[in-house]
């Protein structure tokens, strides 16, 4: 199981840009889902996560600007985010556990490959 990374491109300051995580088989579930984005030569840094309880949680240079969601039906997450600043540059990654099958009794976290945000000023 692969969690893929779309949606990322060039966009200009003021922008939105809506980014999607699925994984690359069918799967039974995925929960616990997060956004982390890493700016060159830095730490990766958690930008929302989904912690399925109903919660979400924003790093504080995005709130209100970005929202983190989840299809059920689909197993895929999203990153929705609006008014797009130079800052909010980089690969963003997405974070997730899942169980493959009904019958199993654990997840597995996994990260996607990451996909490249820029925005320009």
């Amino acid at each position: 199981v692969q969690l893929q990374a779309s949606g990322g491109g060039l966009v200009q300051a003021g922008g939105s840009l809506r980014l999607s995580c699925t994984a690359s088989v069918r799967i039974f579930s995925l929960k616990n889902g997060a956004w982390y984005r890493q700016h060159p030569g830095r730490q990766r840094e958690l930008v929302a996560s989904d912690p399925s309880d109903g919660t979400t949680d924003y790093a504080d240079s995005v709130k209100g600007r970005f929202t983190i969601s989840r299809d059920n039906a689909n197993n895929t997450m999203y990153l929705e985010m609006n008014s797009l600043r130079p800052e909010d540059t980089g690969i963003y990654y997405c974070n997730a556990d899942i169980k493959h099958f009904s019958s199993d009794s654990y997840y597995l976290n996994y990260w996607g490959r990451g996909t490249l945000v820029t925005v320009s000023s």
